[in-house]
């Protein structure tokens, strides 16, 4: 199963993240390196989002990186999502 985690963020989210985008980046990368981070990113054109794809039999990896994470802990994020994603096509895919 794939897992989305949607961040919302405010206009000034690129001056915010900085203090802790070292922590930040630092925990997606274990978490890639564990195999249950997919993707990850900043929404562009305009900077108004974050998303990461997480892959795991349940949503606990995501919702544990958001408690873990310092843009959440920090006020960076003003608000996130966990959603399940169905995914049919792709390396990967949980139903092919």
């Amino acid at each position: 199963m794939h897992v989305i985690l949607f961040y919302d963020i405010g206009e000034d989210y690129i001056e915010r993240r900085g203090p802790y985008r070292a922590e930040h980046l630092a925990l997606a990368r274990q978490a890639f390196e564990r195999g249950d981070l997919v993707l990850g990113g900043a929404l562009a054109d305009p900077v108004d989002g974050v998303v990461l794809i997480f892959r795991g039999p349940s949503t606990e990896a995501a919702e544990a990186f958001v408690k873990a994470d310092p843009y959440v802990k920090n006020g960076v994020v003003k608000s996130w999502r966990v959603r399940k994603w169905t995914t049919v096509v792709g390396e990967g895919s949980s139903a092919p």
